[in-house]
């Protein structure tokens, strides 16, 4: 395996890994969706010139539009959302564990509603996950206080993402990676905008400051944008199983930035409770064949993990 594969594994881990916290550092300064707004219009505007760059072809007749308009509100905008709100209650840290919970209740999601062909592994995996879940929201313990409204609120983030996933894989067949980040990006944009102008005030001279500068680049540019190219560089360079090692690292570099910059502390039940969801999540897939549970959820993360992802 190319070395560069790694590397390039890593970083992405650390940019997904560091959306948490760019978030939380942008909602001391912006409203929820007026980030959504930034963040995605950046995204577009660096997938636009990577595409131009790299002479993809955009061949936008190909892209249902009214789809793309449906899937970027389930599998972006309103996700994107909840986490700002969300984050205004929680660390980072917590944030990002409960977000990790996306790959199982998108599992759980295809096996309820899409069809998904259930096996035993699937059973074990969900049940580790939802034992690890109930540690993070502190229902098995009171080692550490979680506030229950932001909790739910990253639980609802993880089902609009489980949810566009599967809308993703029924209503964009034939579109290519870039077609597809293109127009989920460019309607998420689209749609923040009037929700932000709508219901927020948007402070325009903070934004050029320059750790607001920083921080959007980091999320925008970097997390929305650059972050996708680097999945698929790994995918194609590599496995699309060690690209779906990311979702195993982004919360452990998640972890890192919120401790690190954020002065977040990490307890017992955060660590026990996350050790259960990757467990999870890695049982899902034994044996599977088929990798739908962890790769399809890759695909769309932001937020893999995918995101805020």
């Amino acid at each position: 395996m190319p070395r560069s594969v790694y590397l390039s594994l890593l970083v992405l881990s650390m940019i997904w890994g560091g959306s948490y916290y760019f978030i939380k550092i942008l909602l001391e300064v912006f409203e929820p969706w007026t980030i959504v707004f930034f963040r995605s219009t950046l995204g577009l505007v660096t997938i636009i010139l990577i595409m131009l760059l790299m002479r993809k072809s955009f061949e936008l007749k190909k892209i249902p539009w009214v789809w793309m308009t449906v899937v970027a509100a389930v599998n972006t905008a309103i996700p994107w959302a909840i986490i700002g709100f969300s984050e205004i209650r929680l660390t980072s840290n917590m944030a990002a564990l409960l977000n990790s919970t996306t790959p199982l209740l998108s599992l759980l999601l295809g096996i309820l509603f899409f069809g998904t062909k259930a096996v035993r592994w699937h059973w074990v995996g969900i049940s580790i996950g939802i034992i690890g879940l109930m540690i993070l929201l502190g229902l098995k313990t009171n080692m550490v206080y979680i506030d229950i409204v932001g909790g739910i609120g990253m639980i609802v983030a993880s089902l609009f993402y489980g949810l566009g996933s599967h809308l993703s894989k029924s209503l964009l067949k034939g579109l290519s990676p870039f077609q597809a980040t293109l127009g989920t990006l460019f309607f998420t944009s689209i749609i923040s905008g009037i929700v932000a102008i709508s219901t927020e005030d948007i402070p325009l001279t903070k934004v050029v400051t320059p750790i607001n500068l920083f921080v959007l680049i980091g999320l925008g540019i970097f997390g929305s944008g650059v972050a996708y190219i680097l999945f698929y560089f790994i995918v194609n360079r590599g496995t699309p199983v060690i690209a779906t090692t990311v979702t195993y690292l982004i919360p452990v570099f998640s972890l890192v930035w919120g401790t690190l910059f954020l002065n977040e502390s990490i307890h017992l039940n955060m660590i026990i409770g996350a050790l259960l969801i990757m467990s999870g999540i890695f049982l899902t897939g034994k044996n599977s064949g088929k990798k739908e549970g962890i790769v399809n959820e890759v695909e769309n993360a932001e937020n893999v993990p995918l995101s805020a992802k």
